[in-house]
């Protein structure tokens, strides 16, 4: 039996390549999806339900929904939906909005502290189901808007990984969606019929304005080179370390050694002689 259409196609070809490339699914593994109800997360639980009546491994999926504690969260119509396709769900009820704003000013944007809030109670949670994985729904364009934001803004050249072991080691955070645009993962959330629940933080409507400034960017690059993203998430994959700036990959202290090694070989040289034309015409050994 194939893919009921060519969109599901393309992002089962996408995904497949994202688990192969980054090792994210195992044979045996309980993969725990963080499912909020937006379209992402729907869209990554749909292709990976597909993918396992296909694959040639065995694993399982258990949905987990963590629910903020905003009133008028329709956490019961993402259950429902769940148990409609016969996927495994938990919910958990929490207080992280009223934490949000407690701790944050009114001109803050809470999305970055939800979020580490929330990751804390999806470790919690997969200890608890037994889980081995725990898949999120970033998609390509997160990581080249996350990328640009800590480029232009934070002064850090990282984006986020497809597979990150957590600090404890105890947990495995998997984002097999890497190569899905987000207009894919919408269009296929759409296309499977998936109710997709907003979020009712007062603030989430509102990207913040370093991301509003790079994802019009990226749709003015877009205009001119439409495979601008494409071209941005094969570079997370093409570092070349020798070109860039960091010490850290490029230990000044080694070069000096290697300076003073080759210096040591110069001492019976008189002081008037230049050193460096003697070095640079001195044959090279490998």
């Amino acid at each position: 039996m194939g893919y009921r259409s060519p969109l599901e196609t393309r992002l089962a070809k996408k995904t497949t390549k994202a688990i192969v490339d980054f090792n994210l699914i195992e044979d045996g593994d309980r993969v725990m999806v963080g499912l909020s109800g937006g379209k992402d997360s729907w869209a990554l639980i749909q292709i990976l339900d597909v993918l396992r009546k296909r694959a040639p491994i065995k694993f399982s999926i258990v949905a987990v929904n963590v629910d903020s504690g905003y009133e008028g969260y329709q956490h019961k119509q993402v259950a429902d939906a769940c148990l409609a396709r016969g996927w495994e769900f938990y919910s958990e009820h929490t207080n992280i909005g009223a934490v949000i704003d407690d701790k944050l000013e009114s001109d803050e944007m809470p999305c970055s502290l939800c979020a580490r809030l929330r990751r804390g109670v999806l470790y919690r949670l997969a200890t608890e189901t037994g889980a081995t994985k725990i898949a999120l729904g970033h998609h390509l364009d997160d990581f080249v808007e996350t990328v640009l934001l800590n480029l232009f803004f934070a002064g850090a050249l990282k984006a986020m990984p497809a597979r990150l072991n957590s600090d404890s080691g105890a947990h495995v955070v998997i984002r097999p969606l890497v190569y899905v645009t987000e207009a894919e993962a919408r269009a296929y959330c759409k296309e499977s019929e998936l109710p997709i629940i907003g979020c009712c933080c007062p603030a989430c409507g509102d990207l913040s304005l370093q991301r509003q400034r790079v994802k019009r960017l990226l749709t003015e690059l877009e205009r001119e080179h439409p495979a601008v993203k494409s071209s941005m998430i094969k570079a997370l994959s093409n570092v070349m370390p020798r070109h860039l700036l960091d010490r850290r990959l490029n230990p000044v202290g080694e070069i000096r050694k290697a300076i003073s090694t080759q210096l040591e070989e110069f001492d019976d040289v008189p002081a008037d002689v230049p050193l460096i034309p003697l070095m640079l015409s001195r044959p090279q050994t490998t």
